[in-house]
C-alpha cells in the first residue's frame, strides 16, 4: 500500500449515493513553527502549498492523496470493472499554534474545529539544521518540541472541559434529579479525565470504559486521537533514520502514538518527478520505499484499519474500517440504507480470488460464503453485499 497524487434480488447498491465517497481518512497536520510541516503536506499530497508562510484569514491547506493497493489492479484483472475507486486521505494543514487557536474566538475557532473532526493527527517536529531558517527556541530539540506539542493538544482538551464542567455547574441548579444524577456522573468523568491531563497522560491513554468513551465523543478531544509524530530530519541524517526512528518509538511509541523519521524536503522534492527518476533518486539516498507509502502503512497501525472492497454497480472499491468491524456497519460505510436492510454478506478473501483468477472458479470450488451481520470484515475480503429497504 502506498499514496499517489450483483448479488442476489435483493436491492443492491446500484443508483445509491455514497457516504464518504471522495475521502475515508481524515488526518490534521499541526507542529510549531519552522518544523516543515508544510512542507510535509506538499510532499504526503504532492500539493505547492507555500512553505514560506503560515494560513492565512481562516484558511487551512487542505490535501488530498490516493492510497495506491496493488490488489486493487489484480481485481481489475479479475472482475472487469468499469472502474477501481481506491481508499483517499485528506491531510489538512493547520497553519497555527494549536494554543493559539484555543484562545481566539474568532478564526481560530473555526480552524480547531476543522482539527477537532480529523481521525488522527501529524504531529511535525524539527530534526534538521538550516541556517536559513532559525530555530524559534535557539536550538534543535525533538524531544522538547515533542513535549511542547503535546502540552498544547492538552491545553486545548482542559479548555473544552473547564467550559463544560462550568455548564454543567450552572445547569445543576435547575436540573431535576434525573438530570442531576446525569450531570454528576458527566462531571466525575471530565474531572478524572482532567485529572490525567494534568499528570501529562492524553485521553487515548487513560483507563476509559467503552461507555465513557461514547460518552465523551462529541467533545472530540484532540489527545483522544491516534497520533504519528513524524520528526522532519534533513538529508544529511537519513542514513541514520531507522536508528533515530528506533529511538523515537522506544520514548513515544503507545497505543496510538507511533513516530518516523523522514526528510520531507526531499519527499516534497520527489513527488514533483516522473516515476522513474523517482525511483533512482531513491535508490541514491538508499530508500527502499517512499515517505508516502510508510505514513500510510503506519497510519493504518495506530488506527488500527484494515481494508475490504466492494462489489456493486460494475465497480471495486477499497474501504478502511477498524479492525474488529462487523459487517452489517461495515455496508453502513458505504450507504447507511444498506446497514439499516442488511440481510447477508457474499464474502471471499483476495488471496483466494487471486488464485482462483475467477468469480466463477471459486463459486465452483465453494469459497464464496455468505456471512451474517455480526461478521467481523478481514483485510483483503471481497464483498457484496444484499440488503432490502
Amino acid at each position: 500500500m502506498g499514496i499517489q497524487w450483483k448479488g442476489s434480488p435483493a436491492t443492491m447498491a446500484t443508483g445509491l449515493r455514497r457516504k464518504s465517497a471522495s475521502v475515508n481518512i481524515e488526518f490534521g497536520i499541526v507542529g510549531l513553527p519552522q518544523s516543515g510541516r508544510t512542507t510535509v503536506f506538499n510532499a504526503l499530497t504532492g500539493g505547492a502549498a507555500d512553505t514560506e508562510k503560515h494560513s492565512r484569514e481562516g484558511a487551512a491547506h487542505v490535501g488530498v492523496a490516493t492510497v495506491s493497493d496493488p490488489r486493487l489492479e489484480v481485481l481489475a484483472g479479475i472482475l472487469h470493472p468499469e472502474r477501481t475507486v481506491p481508499v483517499s486521505i485528506s491531510y489538512v494543514d493547520i497553519g497555527a499554534s494549536v494554543k493559539g487557536l484555543v484562545e481566539d474566538k474568532g478564526i481560530g475557532g473555526q480552524l480547531l474545529g476543522q482539527l477537532s473532526k480529523v481521525d488522527a493527527l501529524i504531529n511535525v517536529v524539527r530534526g534538521f539544521e538550516d541556517p536559513g531558517i532559525p530555530l524559534v527556541e535557539g536550538n534543535l530539540d525533538v524531544d522538547r518540541d515533542i513535549t511542547t506539542m503535546n502540552l498544547e493538544l492538552a491545553f486545548s482538551d482542559l479548555a473544552i472541559i473547564e467550559r463544560r464542567l462550568a455548564r454543567i455547574e450552572a445547569s445543576l441548579k435547575a436540573a431535576r434529579p434525573t438530570e442531576r444524577q446525569a450531570f454528576a456522573r458527566e462531571q466525575d468523568l471530565l474531572d478524572r479525565i482532567r485529572q490525567g491531563l494534568e499528570r501529562d497522560i492524553p485521553v487515548r491513554e487513560q483507563d476509559l470504559t467503552a461507555d465513557e468513551t461514547r460518552l465523551i465523543g462529541n467533545f472530540q478531544f484532540l489527545t483522544a486521537k491516534p497520533l504519528l509524530i513524524v520528526s522532519n530530519i534533513g538529508e544529511e541524517k537519513l542514513p541514520e533514520a531507522a536508528s533515530l526512528e528506533e529511538g523515537l518509538n522506544s520514548r513515544y511509541a503507545r497505543p496510538g502514538c507511533r513516530a518516523i523519521a523522514l526528510c520531507g524536503k526531499l519527499e516534497m522534492e520527489l513527488t514533483q518527478l516522473d516515476q522513474g527518476t523517482r525511483e533512482s533518486y531513491r535508490s541514491e539516498f538508499g530508500l527502499t520505499e517512499s515517505g508516502q507509502d510508510r505514513l500510510v502503512r503506519l497510519s493504518y497501525e495506530v488506527l488500527g484499519l484494515v481494508t475490504f472492497f466492494s462489489m456493486a454497480s460494475n465497480e471495486v472499491r477499497a474501504w478502511p474500517v477498524r479492525r474488529g468491524t462487523d459487517a452489517r456497519t461495515a455496508a453502513g460505510k458505504i450507504h447507511t440504507d444498506m446497514e439499516r436492510g442488511f440481510i447477508r454478506a457474499e464474502v471471499i478473501g483476495y488471496d483466494d480470488l487471486a488464485a482462483c483468477g475467477s468469480v466463477a472458479e471459486a463459486r465452483k470450488r465453494g469459497l464464496l460464503r455468505l456471512e451474517g451481520k455480526t461478521y467481523q470484515i478481514q483485510d483483503g475480503d471481497i464483498i457484496t453485499f444484499m440488503f432490502n429497504v
